[in-house]
């Protein structure tokens, strides 16, 4: 398998999975036009192709705050049930586009209620806009399973709120939640009380944690929290002082020995000053070491990729194989928040056959 060769195309066909994708950061560029025109919101330009060009250059200022930043014209599009429902459905058409056979698209309710729609309302809307939008991919032949992952703002006062919702919709395509927003200064702890509540109800969740901020931050989600995947976690490499000895901290064998995924997105990484460059990215020596690390967006708009195009940057720039992509898109089906049953069945059915027909 190592030994094919790896062009665009052949990435293209392949099977993938996404763990960690914000809907409010995959918007289509002609989107968002069409859509500020009608609610009467000023971007800075009207013209698709430039404005996805305005995001690409806005986002890479090495800085996160900056690159949330980049969000308002976005989310100034997604307050109305029309707004919600296009951009939920072409979500998932577009996933499926570009070969991703299960995607758990996460976004913050709480930022959603300017057009006069409530929290579960919002909700709902959404999830109407996905399931419509797996109907058409499966109806043309390119199926792809989406589920929800509620956030909280870490910053602001409603991730309890925000748990509460993703109990109630938890049996009606919310697969779980997170905490989203910046990091530093606003630890997963402080927001204690809804993870004990999502504990309690059995509802699984991952923590945005070392990015911004280093191993304090990835031990207080783990640890305190309770998290079950890390969003992220770069810096996990601080608790790994020469990664080509491979020789690690305590914390770091414990997110290796206990299989927690680490939702790892290089692109954005870039883009916010957590990394360096593709080929020097933490993501290629801890694959190597054995962590569960997974491949993913983070917002596809605003760092201007794709699943294909992440997948493109890691062969051509860090030297991986086939196998090394079908490795990452295991470890994210092994992690995704489903029934132990469906995981399997997705990499039993779909994804080891997928590659196998593309070789």
């Amino acid at each position: 398998m190592t030994a094919t060769r790896v062009d665009a195309e052949l990435i293209r066909r392949l099977p993938k999975a996404v763990l960690h994708d914000h809907l409010d950061g995959g918007l289509r560029p002609a989107t968002v036009v069409e859509l500020a025109d009608a609610v009467g919101h000023t971007l800075p330009t009207t013209d698709p192709g430039e404005l996805a060009a305005w995001y690409y250059a806005a986002a890479n200022s090495g800085d996160l705050v900056r690159y949330i930043a980049t969000f308002e014209h976005t989310l100034a599009v997604m307050q109305t049930r029309e707004g919600l429902l296009r951009t939920a459905e072409e979500y998932v058409l577009d996933l499926a586009a570009d070969g991703v056979v299960y995607g758990e698209v996460r976004y913050a309710p709480e930022l959603m209620l300017n057009g006069g729609l409530t929290l579960p309302e919002v909700v709902e809307t959404v999830q109407e806009g996905l399931a419509a939008g797996m109907a058409k991919a499966a109806a043309a032949g390119t199926p792809v399973r989406v589920g929800t992952l509620l956030c909280g703002m870490r910053m602001f006062d409603r991730v309890r709120e925000a748990a509460d919702l993703a109990v109630a919709f938890r049996d009606a395509g919310v697969v779980g939640f997170d905490i989203a927003g910046a990091e530093d200064g606003f630890p997963p702890a402080d927001h204690l009380a809804a993870f004990e509540h999502l504990r309690r109800e059995n509802v699984p969740f991952t923590i945005h944690a070392g990015e911004a901020h280093g191993l304090p931050s990835i031990h207080q989600a783990l640890q305190v929290c309770g998290a079950q995947r890390i969003g992220h976690g770069v810096r996990i490499t601080d608790d790994i002082p020469d990664l080509a000895a491979g020789k690690l901290g305590r914390l770091a064998g414990w997110v290796r020995d206990r299989r927690i995924a680490l939702e790892m997105c290089p692109t954005s990484n870039l883009q916010t000053g957590a990394a360096t460059s593709i080929a020097e990215h933490p993501i290629t020596a801890l694959k190597d070491l054995g962590f569960r690390v997974t491949l993913n967006t983070d917002n596809r708009l605003v760092s201007g990729t794709t699943m294909t195009r992440e997948m493109s940057l890691l062969v051509e720039q860090a030297g991986w194989s086939v196998e090394d992509l079908r490795t990452v898109t295991v470890n994210a089906l092994k992690s995704a928040f489903l029934p132990f049953e469906e995981r399997n069945a997705l990499i039993r059915d779909v994804v080891l056959p997928g590659y196998e027909a593309a070789l």
